[in-house]
């Protein structure tokens, strides 16, 4: 626990931080590569390059301060985090790196003085204790699982499945031979990739896309312009190669009854996790409502849609409906969409007028504030919506 003059001291520190902007993340990360280089083989350099991470890791220090005096209302973000750090094989050391460049970033940017670097200090102390405990025990989740590691296992590309103009999905099994774990509809496999073009190791979070099996993993993913992993997947991986993965992890995941309703909103590849939310449905023969609302530019980059409709056709209580942004001609005269523009729920509304209905969102950041704000206003309470973003967490 923290005594009052450190937190008094972490508060009094929150306007000068604040003032600092992202400037302060963006000192703290350079430090950190040009004095421990070897965090590149970790961290995704480009969320480093686009600002995204040194934006998230702002609001994340502005957040701690700020509720310094009551960390339960962090521990969603927490959780969240830890989860991601499983799947970088973050350890406790490496903590202690952080730390030392994030006081010395404080220290370089605004002097505060030995005073207010040591409350920083402390605090940060207690904080990355918190990761460091809660880490531990999803590794230990992780490694008693059966079929469940700890760290990195090698599995193999056994199926390589263009699913649209954008998106492939990949198949892996385990070169071991082995079971793999299960996991919960809607968390994400690591994928850990050094080809001899890569200048560092890159390490991707990909959504999981069907209910677990116990044999073998598959995920989507969708070819980024520029993006050096996506398109290494897509044009050079093959079919036979072996890639390290960490164990399933994530804390967005399908978590309801039979009795509770459920709606699945994505745009693009944000369908991923909710294939797998379907998948599992479909097989429990879930005897709730069941909605699936997915939005896309048109049918050249609409992915899984026969196979939503089969999952679909298992669900005694199923709507679907369809948004394309700007169908093509073929897309008008095969009849592959519902609506034309972007996702409108109002006309939708009888199908998750259900008090119990609850809300899983995914897809661009934008989407899914759109999507929230309309579903707001129609009467559903934020409680009972989640929602996953890729890459660093944006609040929506």
């Amino acid at each position: 626990m923290l005594d009052a003059q450190t937190i008094a001291i972490v508060k009094s520190t929150i306007p000068a931080i604040a003032a600092t902007g992202p400037k302060l993340t963006a000192h703290f990360y350079d430090r950190m590569f040009q004095h421990n280089p070897e965090l590149k083989e970790i961290f995704n350099m480009s969320n480093q390059r686009n600002g995204d991470q040194r934006e998230a890791l702002f609001n994340a220090i502005c957040a701690y301060a700020t509720n310094i005096e009551n960390l339960a209302v962090l521990l969603p973000a927490v959780e969240k985090i830890a989860q991601k750090h499983t799947s970088f094989s973050i350890k406790p050391e490496q903590y202690n790196i952080v730390g030392t460049h994030l006081l010395a970033t404080i220290d370089e940017l605004m002097s505060p003085g030995q005073e207010v670097l040591d409350a920083w200090g402390k605090a940060y102390g207690v904080l990355a204790q918190v990761f460091i405990n809660r880490e531990a025990e999803i590794y230990q989740e992780h490694a008693s699982k059966r079929g469940g590691w700890e760290g990195t296992r090698a599995f193999r590309i056994v199926d390589k499945t263009p699913r649209s103009a954008l998106i492939t999905s990949i198949e892996l099994e385990p070169v071991d031979g082995g079971a793999v774990a299960d996991y919960r509809p809607g968390q994400y496999l690591a994928v850990w990739l050094k080809p001899d073009a890569f200048p560092h190791q890159e390490i991707r979070q990909y959504s999981l896309t069907r209910r677990p099996d116990g044999r073998s993993y598959r995920i989507a993913v969708k070819r980024e312009d520029g993006g050096q992993v996506s398109n290494w997947l897509h044009r050079d991986a093959r079919v036979g190669d072996v890639v390290q993965v960490a164990a399933p992890a994530g804390d967005f995941f399908l978590d309801a009854t039979p009795e509770t309703p459920v709606t699945l909103i994505s745009a693009g590849v944000g369908q991923t996790p909710m294939l797998a939310m379907l998948d599992t449905l479909a097989n429990n023969a879930h005897p709730a409502q069941v909605n699936w609302f997915h939005a896309a530019l048109n049918g050249e980059v609409h992915a899984f849609a026969d196979e939503v409709a089969a999952l679909g056709a298992k669900l005694p209580r199923f709507t679907s409906h369809v948004w394309y942004q700007t169908p093509a001609e073929a897309d008008r005269e095969a009849v592959r969409f519902d609506s034309e523009g972007l996702m409108e729920l109002a006309s939708q509304q009888s199908a998750f007028s259900d008090p119990a209905m609850t809300f899983w969102l995914c897809g661009p950041v934008g989407f899914m504030q759109f999507a929230a704000q309309q579903l707001v206003a129609l009467g559903v309470d934020r409680d009972r919506i989640h929602y996953e973003c890729f890459g660093p967490h944006k609040v929506l």
